[in-house]
């Protein structure tokens, strides 16, 4: 079983519990579910829009997808079902 990933914001801190990723020639586009388990903000959940770089490092700067891309990064969200749920109304 492999080590989840963690992050640590300034409101709180906790686990990936989903993440739908896909890599293209310059970044991998990644959708996070985090939950919060310590901090102000435990007990509840955020979405993150964001990327990686090609060699595996979480970047901090603003998503930028390809709109070429965006049917492959839909298929990836079909792995992840809370995620998946969370978002459906961005599109009804």
């Amino acid at each position: 079983m492999s080590k989840p990933k963690t992050f640590s914001l300034h409101w709180g801190s906790g686990v990936i519990q989903e993440e739908a990723q896909i890599e293209t020639p310059y970044h991998r586009p990644t959708v996070q579910l985090l939950k919060f388990t310590r901090g102000e903000a435990a007990g509840s959940y955020e979405i993150r829009l964001c990327h990686y770089d090609r060699k595996g490092r979480f970047q901090r700067s603003p998503l930028i997808l390809d709109a070429a891309d965006v049917p492959r990064l839909g298929r990836a969200l079909r792995r992840t079902p809370k995620l998946r749920r969370l978002l459906a109304p961005l599109t009804r």
